[in-house]
């Protein structure tokens, strides 16, 4: 996901997203520790795309 298309996100949307991020990056980590996953770099797009989002949602909250 782009930051453009997080800019297009309502605020809901992003507060929902980051849930089902969070989620998928327990289950990613948890999947890791496990057994070595197919592709590892996935945990840390992951990790980024929850800090894009949280970013951005901090800068909407502080705007109003």
């Amino acid at each position: 996901m782009k930051n453009t298309e997080i800019k297009g996100l309502t605020l809901e949307e992003i507060k929902q997203k980051i849930g089902s991020e969070e989620e998928n990056l327990r289950k990613l980590k948890f999947a890791h520790q496990v057994s070595a996953i197919e592709n590892p770099m996935k945990i840390q797009h992951t990790r980024k795309l929850v800090a894009r989002l949280r970013t951005e949602l901090t800068a909407r909250e502080n705007k109003k």
